[in-house]
């Protein structure tokens, strides 16, 4: 009955749906396509008729997110393609302090090869290496390839497979090359600059993709802020002849800023979209969608929508495909033996202090103050405007110390949580735990709002915080806690969100346990409702 309860109660709360109609060719999508944080896209058409969607998450482990769509406007969460950031003892978190907040994936990609049957990720990671993960399916397993030679950064980059097979690669900011790999894709055979900032009279370019179209080669970029270039060239290695594909428009979300960086996608129809973001922070970087068309020069227009910019709604894609809406609520009582894709660990977990097997126990990994340094900290993305986590937990083995609870998790955090000193428990708001945007150094170990006392003999409490991350919203976090599952009260003021850009990341919901004393305590979480 409690499960049956839990999952009526995420249905009453689920997100207003993308799509406004189906089944009939005025149906409609809605900007933005996943309001959630999905930065960086790289988006192709599969060879299975369906497309997938390669994104990044930065120091959250497992690493390069990997989203599958039969319509190209609802999309499911299918996997990673790294299952773990093996760059380094700073994603593990290690004791005495230790970090890669900032680090990891970013503006990465992602491509099937058919000559071999392999899915080819590749990235920079830590503006060093660059590493070739590839894999049978995008569910895996994936390998670990090495890396593109010492100190060889592929930025930005995007892979494109020609015609022949030959595999090339677009990268890099001031000046952009490309690169032509291996038969195997697992080194490199030779490098070319082929055009710069300055041919365009721009302070920096990033986020670059490369096609093939009808004969012609051309590479996707973008100067930060606004402004998305398409390139042109008979050549991969050039000369390429820019055009402004979008600038300055304006953007499908109030508080949003105008789309660049992304994708273009080719329907089995033929007919083209770009797929970009809008920055729109405390919620993240949330993915849109427009359709583009073709001119008589040879290079894609945009094509602006219903408010004279990028559009709020388009007609969507596949009209006779058009899958039911995804409901990204959900309630996840952590059956079988492992995680569902939708969550990602805060810098990689220790394997051996945690166990998902009717229900996920979490043993205490760090002796720490700081929830930043905490290993095996949790975390599941918002959907919505008002997005709203939901955390069941058994506390009876938490040991002398320990504190475990619900964060709205960033790099400006506020959390409610259950502590135990002694034999006493308390429930405990902290606010305003800070570390530093740029290098996640630690700038404010925060201050406990309110506390409230623990029933005596009481063993299971419920957590939830409730949020408004709207760009142009209140940034209100409020915490609640329950001990029956129905009826909740607040704990302490409201929380404000922070929406600052540098951290890159959005708010997340983050479910911890740690010990400020010594090793050895658990907790139980029976379910988290995301809502």
């Amino acid at each position: 009955m409690e499960r049956l309860l839990l999952l009526a109660s995420a249905l009453l709360a689920a997100a207003p749906l993308s799509v406004k109609a189906s089944c009939d060719d005025n149906a409609t999508f809605s900007n933005p396509l996943i309001y959630s944080d999905f930065p960086d896209n790289d988006v192709f058409l599969g060879p299975d008729g369906a497309y997938y969607f390669s994104a990044s998450n930065f120091h959250y482990s497992p690493g390069a997110p990997i989203l599958r769509s039969d319509d190209l406007v609802n999309w499911d969460l299918i996997g990673h393609s790294l299952p773990r950031l093996t760059f380094g003892d700073g994603y593990d978190l290690p004791p005495g302090g230790g970090h890669s907040y900032r680090g990891g994936t970013w503006a990465s990609t992602l491509r099937y090869r058919e000559s071999n049957g392999l899915w080819y990720w590749i990235g920079c990671v830590n503006f060093y290496h660059t590493w070739v993960f590839t894999a049978p399916s995008p569910e895996g397993p994936w390998s670990n390839n090495g890396h593109l030679g010492d100190g060889n950064c592929y930025y930005d980059n995007g892979l494109l497979i020609d015609d022949d097979d030959t595999m090339y690669v677009v990268y890099g900011s001031e000046d952009v090359h490309v690169a032509q790999l291996s038969q195997d894709g697992f080194s490199e055979v030779r490098s070319q600059r082929v055009f710069g900032r300055t041919d365009v009279g721009a302070d920096g370019l990033e986020g670059n993709r490369m096609y093939k179209i009808n004969g012609l080669y051309y590479i996707l970029n973008d100067r930060p802020g606004g402004t998305t270039y398409i390139w042109k060239s008979a050549s991969p290695w050039g000369p390429y002849e820019p055009k402004v594909l979008v600038q300055d428009v304006t953007p499908p979300l109030a508080g949003g800023n105008s789309p660049h960086q992304g994708s273009l996608i080719e329907t089995t129809h033929g007919d083209w979209y770009y797929m970009s973001f809008t920055w729109a922070y405390p919620a993240g970087r949330l993915p849109v969608l427009a359709p583009i068309e073709w001119g008589n020069d040879g290079y894609p227009v945009f094509v602006t929508g219903d408010n004279g910019g990028w559009g709020t709604s388009y007609l969507v894609p596949h009209p006779e495909m058009l899958a039911s809406p995804k409901d990204w609520t959900r309630t996840d009582f952590f059956d079988g033996t492992s995680l569902d894709p939708s969550w990602e660990w805060n810098h990689n977990p220790d394997d051996n202090s945690y166990v998902v097997d009717d229900g996920l126990t979490l043993y205490t990994a760090s002796v720490t103050n700081d929830l930043f340094l905490a290993r095996n900290t949790l975390t599941h993305r918002t959907h919505g405007e008002f997005p709203v986590g939901t955390v069941e937990i058994d506390f009876t083995n938490l040991a002398d110390g320990d504190l475990a609870g619900l964060a709205a998790f960033r790099d400006q955090t506020a959390y409610i949580a259950v502590r135990r000193n002694g034999n006493e428990y308390t429930l405990v708001t902290r606010h305003n735990m800070i570390i530093d945007e740029w290098d996640g150094s630690s700038v404010n170990p925060g201050y406990e709002v309110a506390t409230a006392p623990v029933p005596s003999g009481t063993k299971k409490v419920w957590l939830r915080a409730e949020l408004d991350v709207r760009p142009t919203g209140s940034r209100d976090a409020n915490f609640l806690y329950s001990w029956d599952g129905q009826n909740f009260s607040q704990l302490g003021s409201t929380y404000e969100l922070y929406d600052g850009w540098a951290f890159f990341i959005a708010y997340r919901f983050g479910i911890f346990n740690y010990a400020t004393k010594s090793l050895g305590g658990s907790v139980k979480v029976e379910s988290f409702t995301a809502a």
